[in-house]
Order: structure tokens, then C-alpha cells, then sequence
């Protein structure tokens, strides 16, 4: 079998001030990775503002074609969003393709999708980003044409063909992913009647949900170390012993920084399972030093798609590979979150540690809404006070 190279890019950064602003490009160079593709080479600049024409101004887009000579790249990747004709205009002026942080992450999304719920989704995400694209990348639409109406009539330009030809396509994939959400709203209504008790797994991606939803319920959902791993929503039952209850636990995608709206937007139906839950756990990567701004980003998307106010646990995952900086005193004890007192406990969904108090904490989560507890009291509640043990003892 031959063996497969994959195509070299440059990753361009531009720091316009923003306080994430990710000076080595590290999470560029991971989606880039993810997507299949070789990063070569690395170039940041600072600026006030973008370069109207070519984002990064004529000499600095002078340097990355010096860049693409040298290292024989065949793409250039910017970490920040272009506009339909900063893209066309770098393109003209480094004679290589020229994508977004966006458009990179829909196409991982493209890569991903398993069902056909998720298909439908990025089919739309990426026919929305399309369409405000001046340049040609939906030729493959072509071939769709035929049949009466379809055809551009006398006088109508290529641009206003290609445009009324996505319209058409995205009104297409919103009526069958509405159909999609007509069914799991059912399942969900099937579900409150049995008076069942949700769960979410949500946070940023690479926080190790699916490693930690399979630790929960003994499931084979698909978990690795990248970005991205699970972009399908998983639901098993996880039954708790301690409450004698069985809960609805879901895994759904992982959010990101810059998150393309288009897919917040596609992705409704597949997050509204985080929308609905009773409970979320908040997973988050205990050992990354950017923790509390992946937290920031995850609250910000829950607050968009109207899931800010459902009561969280904080789940530090892990905590077998954290830093000796950040090992913290206690394994359980609250976090303010948005001014809100919240649990957290520290696990590792790897080694299993902090498993089993995961668990009584959900567990007391059922047994408090069924005692009606006021939404104040839960946080120290959940917090198991027989086993604030230190990491080392």
C-alpha cells in the first residue's frame, strides 16, 4: 500500500488584541492535524485591524509566499475568520488556496459525521458558510441540477445561478434535518414520561468525554486523543446504584473557541439534548493550563443555545497527567462559575479515579430534585464531604 503524505500547510496567525489570542498556534496546528494535513511552518503578526485587502497587509503576505517557496506548502491556514474577498484576494496574490480557522473546522466536522442526523447538519453548516463565499467552491452542485425550475433563465449571471442553486440546497437540508428533530423531540417526549432523569456530558473538545462517558456506563463509544473525537449525540442508561434510579446520560460534541455560528446553528438539534438535560457535567481538561478560558468558551456557547441556567457539576478530568502547579487539595470541592457556587470534583476517566464519587454525586442530584431542594443548597450538598481527601496524603 503506498504510503500517504500529507499536503504541507502554513499556519498564519494575526493578534488583533483579543485575549485569547494563541501566540504559537497550537490549537491551529491541531485542527490542521486532525483534518489530515502537515503544518510546516508558523507565522504571527500584530495589528490594529485587518488589512482590508489581504488581512495581514502586502508584506506580510509577501513573507508567507516566501514561506510556501521554501517549504513547498500547497495551503495556507489563518487561525482568525476571512471575508469572502480577503480570501480571494490572498489567494490571487499567493497563487495557493487560502481557508479560515471556519472553514477548517467544518471540514473535520465533514470528516467526522457518522450519523445521518450529523451528516444533515454539516451538510447545512457548510452550504451556509458557502454561500457568502465569491469564490467557486460549489461546482460539485452541478450535477444536482435537472428537472423543470432548475435551470438559470435568460440573462441570469454564473454568481446569481450558483446562488439561487445553494438556496435551494440549504432549504433542502433544513426540511429533512427538521423531520430529524421532529423524531427526537418524540424520543424525548418518551422520555419525560417515564419521568427520567438526563444527564449531558458537555465541555471543550479533548476534555475527555467520551473516555469519561464510557467509564460511566461501560459503553464503546468512540474516544481518542484529538479534536473532535465525538460529533454524534450518545445516549445510554446509567443506572445508580446509590439512588436505585437509572438516568439518561448523553455525549455530545465538544465545543471549540470561535465556534463557526453556522454550526451552532446546525448542530440545534444535536445540543438540544444538552438544552433539555436535568443536569450537565461540565467536563473540562484539569491538566491544560488554558482551563479557565475553555470554561469561558463552553459557558458562552451554553448561554447561546439557551442551556446557561441548567445546574452543572464541574467534572476536572484528568487529573492522573496534571501538573504538580495545578494538583489541587482537595478531590471535591466547589468552583464559581458565572457567580454560581459549583461542585467539582477531580477524576480520571483513564485510571477511573474519582469515579465512584462521580457517581454518589449524580446519584444525590436525583435524590435532591426529588426532594424539591432549592437550586443554593444543592451545590454544597452534592459535594461529598466523607471524601475530601487531599491528591496526596
Amino acid at each position: 500500500m503506498p504510503l500517504v503524505v500529507a499536503p504541507k500547510v502554513i499556519l498564519v496567525g494575526v493578534d488583533l488584541g483579543a485575549p485569547h489570542f494563541d501566540a504559537e498556534l497550537e490549537e491551529l496546528a491541531l485542527l490542521a492535524q486532525t483534518a489530515g494535513l502537515h503544518p510546516v511552518a508558523k507565522i504571527t503578526c500584530k495589528r490594529k485591524a485587518p488589512d482590508a485587502a489581504l488581512f495581514v497587509g502586502s508584506g506580510k503576505a509577501d513573507e508567507i509566499r516566501m514561506l510556501i517557496q521554501a517549504y513547498g506548502a500547497v495551503e495556507v491556514l489563518f487561525d482568525q475568520a476571512l471575508s469572502p474577498a480577503q480570501q480571494r484576494n490572498l489567494e490571487r496574490h499567493l497563487e495557493r488556496p487560502v481557508n479560515d480557522r471556519t472553514f477548517l473546522i467544518l471540514e473535520i466536522f465533514a470528516q467526522r459525521a457518522r450519523s445521518h442526523e450529523g451528516k444533515l447538519q454539516v451538510e447545512l453548516a457548510k452550504l451556509q458558510y458557502l454561500s457568502t463565499r465569491l469564490v467557486r467552491r460549489w461546482s460539485h452542485l452541478e450535477r444536482q441540477r435537472g428537472g423543470i425550475g432548475t435551470r438559470g433563465g435568460p440573462g441570469e449571471t454564473q454568481i446569481e445561478l450558483d446562488r439561487r442553486m445553494i438556496g435551494d440546497a440549504i432549504k433542502r437540508t433544513k426540511e429533512r434535518l427538521q423531520r430529524v428533530k421532529l423524531q427526537r423531540s418524540t424520543q424525548r417526549r418518551q422520555r419525560e414520561r417515564r419521568n427520567a432523569f438526563s444527564v449531558s456530558l458537555v465541555g471543550y473538545t479533548n476534555a475527555g468525554k467520551s473516555t469519561l462517558f464510557n467509564s460511566l456506563v461501560k459503553a464503546r463509544a468512540y474516544a481518542a486523543d484529538q479534536l473532535f473525537a465525538t460529533l454524534d449525540t450518545t445516549t445510554r442508561q446509567l443506572y445508580l446504584s446509590e439512588a436505585e434510579v437509572s438516568v439518561s446520560l448523553s455525549d455530545t460534541v465538544g465545543f471549540i473557541r470561535d465556534l463557526p455560528h453556522g454550526l451552532i446553528d446546525a448542530f440545534q438539534a444535536t445540543l438540544q439534548e444538552a438544552v433539555d438535560a436535568d443536569l450537565l457535567l461540565h467536563v473540562v481538561d484539569a491538566s491544560s493550563e488554558s482551563f479557565p478560558e475553555q470554561i469561558i468558551q463552553v459557558m458562552q456557547v451554553l448561554s447561546e443555545i439557551g442551556a446557561s441556567s441548567i445546574p452543572q457539576i464541574l467534572v476536572f478530568n484528568k487529573s492522573d497527567v496534571m501538573s504538580m502547579e495545578l494538583t489541587p487539595r482537595r478531590l471535591q470541592d466547589t468552583y464559581e462559575l458565572d457567580g454560581t457556587v459549583t461542585p467539582r470534583l477531580f477524576v480520571s476517566a483513564r485510571t477511573g479515579d474519582g469515579i465512584k464519587e462521580l457517581r454518589t454525586a449524580l446519584a444525590k442530584a436525583v435524590l435532591l430534585r426529588r426532594e424539591s431542594i432549592s437550586p443554593s443548597v444543592q451545590a454544597e450538598s452534592l459535594i461529598s464531604h466523607d471524601h475530601l481527601g487531599t491528591m496526596h496524603e
